[in-house]
């Protein structure tokens, strides 16, 4: 079936769909593109240079599709190549960030913490980004939470909630006893909103927000009326596999089947 001006949404792996998924909620009659590039996973182990490859590959595949806008759907290339990207395409392309100045409103300690993957957490970019988004009185942890992402692309958080729980809560109370005042916390991946109930599970005393927000907002221009489908596409490697891919699908309960992409190219 054609699509319509679709809009275009893609990291590397399942993390990405709970942003289709409220793209489609909003925007019930657009047609979108989900890309799941999980030949490129993790993007949290990419220097900024291999990133920007990446995700390149990708928005320039998704504007042959035909897409009007894309969204890069995860926090680490956001921060760390988005500008880069946008010089390098000519499609508009919108990013996902850390709610910093969110989470600072919210919290009456003051003290928070951004988790997210380690390219993200430990680039110069991302430091920029809290101290452009923080005052003298406010304080942000950056927290590696590259492990936990692995539950969610490897399906653990789906097929072995016990140990993901006690893999996210031994997580959750080394952070605090090291920062025993952090009362808010990002999950500053698109994978990690997929295991909010295991965090609240793991620390009642938190808030943790989920960065896709703004996303909505930022998409209200390029959107258009169209037949209300959804497209998925997908990459894949030995170890992530596209079968694996679409059993996955079929857990979190959706009607889509990805179609295998074979290579990207620049």
């Amino acid at each position: 079936m054609k699509l319509h001006r679709p809009i275009g949404v893609f990291d590397a792996g399942i993390g990405s769909y709970a942003i289709v998924e409220r793209v489609r909620r909003r925007f019930p009659s657009q047609d979108i593109v989900y890309f799941a590039d999980r030949a490129s996973f993790p993007y949290g182990t990419k220097t900024p240079q291999q990133l920007l490859q990446s995700v390149r590959a990708a928005t320039e595949y998704l504007q042959r599709q035909g897409c009007e806008a894309v969204v890069l759907a995860s926090n680490a290339p956001s921060i760390v190549v988005l500008d880069d990207l946008r010089k390098a395409v000519s499609v508009p392309v919108i990013g996902v960030f850390p709610p910093v100045r969110e989470a600072l409103e919210k919290s009456v300690s003051k003290h928070v913490a951004i988790l997210g993957v380690q390219s993200m957490v430990t680039s110069t970019a991302m430091q920029a980004y809290v101290a452009k988004n923080t005052s003298q009185h406010d304080s942000v942890v950056l927290s590696n939470a590259s492990s936990l992402v692995d539950l969610v692309e490897n399906f653990d958080f789906l097929n072995n909630p016990e140990f993901t729980q006690k893999t996210v809560s031994d997580f959750i109370a080394q952070l605090l006893s090291q920062h025993p005042t952090l009362d808010v916390m990002t999950m500053s991946s698109t994978h990690l909103p997929w295991l909010k109930s295991f965090f609240e599970t793991a620390a009642q005393q938190v808030t943790f927000l989920d960065p896709a927000d703004t996303v909505l907002a930022q998409l209200e221009p390029y959107v258009s009326a169209g037949s209300g489908v959804t497209q998925c596409l997908a990459t894949a490697t030995a170890k992530l596999s596209l079968s694996a891919f679409n059993d996955a699908l079929a857990s979190l309960r959706t009607s889509l089947t990805a179609t295998l992409v074979e290579t990207l190219v620049l």
